[in-house]
């Protein structure tokens, strides 16, 4: 058997200058193509580094200019209330005016009027009307409604109004986003272009204030802050459904600068 293995020569045989190639046409090109083959690129010098690291850092220094003007641009447009000059109702003559808002549809507006004698509350839910999106009913806030309402509130002009900044949260997901952006920027054009300064406020910062941060806290707990900021207004904050009013009474308050002492006994609420 070894002499007749021995004997046996291979059936194939390869040049020395034959190249094998794959039967993939696309990979024979791809691999072979001069001009698809990257070098890859030297590491960033140090003082390439030191270079991004300066950009950066004059970014992060035009960014309280950035938010000035940001700010700026939702003022109110009417410095010098010649609009409204023979409006006289539209007067703070003594008083002080805080608007708060939740801009999501089940939000709402809160106002906060402080004088001599305190400060007296109101709060109003955000209208809102069905509309048909593609092939679904859903529920969006009624603009024609919002300009009415706020028009009734005859705050004076220039009055501060706090609004929730909208944050979209992956979970929340495509139509989540859509509505909580359309609700924001709505709230947020009427309110300027009713003479409004606007501010926007981070959910977080205003919770914050009133020791409503982490997993624990819920909406039940907003409702029962607000309640024992408001106790005049309990019997508006009772159902979970209020929790709209709840948040825009805390974002009035954080914008009035008001404190929820931590020793305050929070009343319970019936769900």
């Amino acid at each position: 058997m070894n002499l007749l293995s021995s004997k046996v020569k291979p059936f194939c045989c390869f040049s020395p200058s034959l190249k094998l190639l794959p039967f993939c046409t696309h990979s024979l090109s791809l691999a072979f193509d001069n001009n698809l083959i990257q070098t890859p690129k030297p590491p960033a010098t140090a003082a390439a580094a030191r270079g991004s690291v300066a950009k950066n850092a004059v970014k992060i220094s035009d960014a309280a200019a950035l938010k000035e003007g940001w700010l700026d641009s939702l003022s109110c447009p009417f410095p010098d209330k010649s609009r409204f000059e023979e409006d006289t109702t539209r007067s703070n003559a003594g008083s002080n005016w805080v608007i708060g808002i939740d801009p999501d549809l089940s939000g709402a507006l809160a106002l906060l009027k402080t004088d001599d004698s305190g400060c007296s509350a109101q709060v109003f839910d955000s209208p809102n009307l069905l509309v048909r999106v593609g092939k679904r009913v859903r529920k969006r806030l009624d603009a024609r409604s919002i300009v009415q309402m706020v028009q009734s509130l005859e705050a004076p002009v220039g009055t501060t109004a706090f609004i929730e900044q909208s944050i979209p949260f992956p979970q929340d997901g495509k139509q989540g986003w859509w509505s909580g952006g359309f609700g924001y920027g709505l709230w947020i054009g009427i309110l300027v272009a009713s003479g409004f300064s606007v501010v926007p406020v981070p959910s977080s910062t205003w919770k914050k204030e009133f020791e409503l941060t982490g997993s624990r806290c819920s909406k039940d707990d907003s409702r029962r802050a607000a309640s024992t900021l408001f106790p005049s207004l309990c019997d508006l904050l009772k159902r979970k459904m209020d929790h709209g009013r709840a948040e825009a009474l805390l974002i009035a308050a954080y914008g009035n600068g008001m404190k929820l002492e931590s020793s305050a006994a929070l009343e319970e609420l019936v769900p």
